[in-house]
């Protein structure tokens, strides 16, 4: 059982999503996919967020090079821990999601001020809880896609929290589970290490059909510099974590 089953008793149900073996990566190539023509554009859409720590940051790792011959099996080894491994500097990534409903109204859903959204009426998007250690289970936030016609766009986000640069540092992916074909995942794999957020990707609902388009797009800046390159016109301002 996973750990967001038991976030909302008696409501299980309402969080299946695809589980197919076999995954698609949005690259710049291929950065769109279409829900609807492989029959998801119903149901819950699962967007989780994961990273690890490079172990480049690490700086004790020995060097390989020369090695592999003597011992081939390192190449099996992970190249990554945990990024809360003991002796790494924690780096909290957040992910949030920016969204527009058909009538016009328009928020957002992330940890920071405690938006957490709701799934069974508007904005139809949930946000599970806050990792803030780099969990192998990560941030998700659900979408109620059973209400598609009253959603116009979402963008999914990712930043980090204590405003320090890290995004080089780390190996993040955010993994799409619909409710019906592969799952979609998207790797945070370009070298912006002054960035302090990540757009990931979108879903627009065009005539009905719902498209997500791979994004990755670093800025410098936070929420605010994200608003302003794709036009949600929203006001921002400073925002806290409780400490618990």
């Amino acid at each position: 059982m996973a750990f967001w089953d038991n976030l909302f008793p008696g409501r299980v149900d309402e969080f299946a999503s695809g589980t197919g073996s076999h995954a698609v990566d949005l690259t710049r190539r291929r950065p769109t996919i279409s829900l609807s023509k492989q029959g998801a554009a119903t149901g819950n859409l699962r967007v989780n967020l994961s990273w690890r720590m490079r172990t480049s940051d690490i700086g004790d790792r020995p060097r390989q090079s020369g090695s592999l011959l003597r011992h081939p099996l390192r190449l099996f080894k992970p190249e990554e821990v945990q990024a809360h491994t003991q002796g790494v500097v924690n780096v909290d990534l957040d992910l949030g999601c920016l969204y527009e409903m058909a009538d016009g109204s328009k928020g957002v859903v992330q940890p920071l001020g405690g938006f957490m959204g709701e799934l069974n009426e508007p904005p139809y998007v949930r946000l599970s809880g806050d990792d803030r250690f780099g969990a192998p289970s990560g941030e998700t936030i659900f979408v109620n896609l059973d209400h598609v016609d009253e959603i116009k766009r979402l963008l999914f986000f990712v930043y980090i929290y204590d405003q320090t640069p890290a995004f080089d540092r780390t190996h993040a992916t955010v993994t799409l589970y619909p409710s019906n074909g592969p799952r979609i995942e998207i790797e945070l794999d370009e070298h912006a290490p002054q960035a302090r957020s990540c757009a990931v990707f979108s879903v627009e609902n065009v005539k009905g059909e719902l498209t997500v388009r791979r994004e990755v797009r670093f800025v410098y800046g936070f929420q605010a510099e994200l608003d302003r390159l794709y036009g949600w016109g929203l006001q921002w301002g400073r925002g806290y974590k409780s400490k618990t």
